[in-house]
């Protein structure tokens, strides 16, 4: 099988951490890889950022990443990117005029759009939204910087593409809600690395006698960065650790950073917070099993792939009961749910945790377990494989059942 991953704005080559670098990168990255070990041929498209990128790259055993103009070769951030999008899909039709996918899978809505403009007659659109407008907007309001034409081009993506892909269960019902058939969405969840994020690993060395909490998180106000700084004052003897945003020495320049300080200085804990800047992927494994909780507390979040990885390294997460939080962690049992947004209930959940020692280390056995159990990328892999035939076998014909 041929399967044409699109990805315009999140490259699966991308340093990690940015604005516009984070669960989306990883998902394509892995899941594509994923799918090139069980014999499936993957192209990536994703856009060309840089001017000395090169056509094509290998990313793994039958993947590449093929690189498509689409507006200026330099970084623009993704909100800014719909006027190229036609020339991204006059890029994709050219690519696929000369290796003719048999199912294109999108990620994200101008992947989508494009996809369904570019692709050959009688080839199947799936489609994986990582993020909805409609979302993003309930909980921004006029801070949110989409384009005014997001919500209604998600619509038509809806009625357009052939499956739908939702990786957690809150995400189906915001699809319904939007106007989408039920019976053409599918559920499956992100995937965690079981090779590299695993309990037995080597952890960060860390300050005696004091405990970590640790973010691993873009620098941007929903990640509820600005709570967990809220929530520390009443904790003593503790640190909190955020690992993202831009490389450690551009940190004194980055807004989102210098907000984050100026917070933690006006509550007295300064000295407690620790903004790492940018890690690589490689690192974060070692800085979660360094960590007593790792925190994942965002006011939304489609799904929350460092919540996974924080479970199979076997530490307890404490994270905000919305999106795809709901599914991977489940409560009392491998961490602790908190409404979002609300520093007193994370003040209250951190401290029942890192006053019990015997209690973190069930949850995050537990956690480890379910990880293994349920996330690991070749399931996932399988799983949207299973997706990609049963769209083959069916014909795409609209408004059939899908398994799930």
């Amino acid at each position: 099988m041929r399967v044409a991953m699109v990805s315009e704005h999140a490259s699966p080559l991308a340093t990690l951490g940015g604005v516009d670098a984070g669960g989306q990168n990883v998902h394509v990255a892995a899941l594509s890889t994923a799918l090139g070990r069980l014999g499936v041929e993957v192209v990536v498209y994703t856009r060309r950022d840089g001017s000395l990128l090169p056509r094509r790259v290998s990313l793994g055993p039958r993947v590449a990443v093929e690189h498509v103009e689409a507006g200026p070769p330099e970084p623009v951030p993704k909100d800014e990117l719909p006027p190229h999008m036609g020339q991204f899909a006059a890029g994709l039709r050219r690519a696929w005029r000369s290796w003719r996918p048999d199912v294109v899978h999108a990620h994200f809505w101008m992947s989508g759009k494009a996809s369904l403009e570019a692709r050959p007659p009688g080839v199947p659109v799936v489609q994986t939204f990582h993020a909805l407008g409609i979302v993003k907007r309930r909980h921004q309001g006029e801070k949110d910087t989409s384009p005014p034409e997001r919500i209604d081009e998600e619509r038509k993506i809806l009625r357009s593409a052939d499956r739908i892909v939702a990786t957690c269960s809150d995400e189906v019902f915001e699809l319904v809600r939007l106007g989408a058939d039920p019976r053409r969405i599918s559920v499956v969840p992100c995937g965690v690395d079981l090779g590299i994020f695993r309990p037995d690993g080597p952890a960060e060395r860390r300050p005696p006698g004091i405990h970590r909490i640790v973010v691993v998180s873009r620098l941007v106000e929903r990640k509820g960065i600005g709570d967990l700084i809220g929530a520390l004052h009443p904790l003593p003897q503790t640190e909190l650790v955020v690992a993202g945003g831009p490389d450690a020495a551009r940190l004194d320049a980055d807004p989102a950073a210098r907000r984050f300080r100026s917070l933690a200085r006006g509550l007295g804990v300064e000295s407690r917070v620790h903004l790492r800047g940018r890690i690589s992927h490689e690192e974060v494994p070692a800085l979660l099993r360094s960590a007593d909780v790792v925190a994942c507390v965002p006011w939304y979040e489609p799904f929350g792939i460092v919540a996974l990885e924080a479970m199979a390294c076997g530490v307890p997460v404490v994270a905000s009961a919305v999106g795809g939080l709901v599914d991977s962690v489940v409560h009392g049992v491998t961490g602790l749910h908190v409404p979002p947004g609300d520093p007193g209930a994370l003040t209250s959940a951190l401290r029942m945790l890192l006053g019990d020692p015997e209690r973190r280390r069930r949850l995050g056995e537990a956690g480890s377990r379910r990880a293994a159990a349920r996330y690991g990328w070749e399931k996932v892999a399988r799983s949207t494989l299973e997706v990609y035939g049963n769209l083959l076998e069916s014909g795409r014909v609209p408004g059939e059942e899908v398994s799930r």
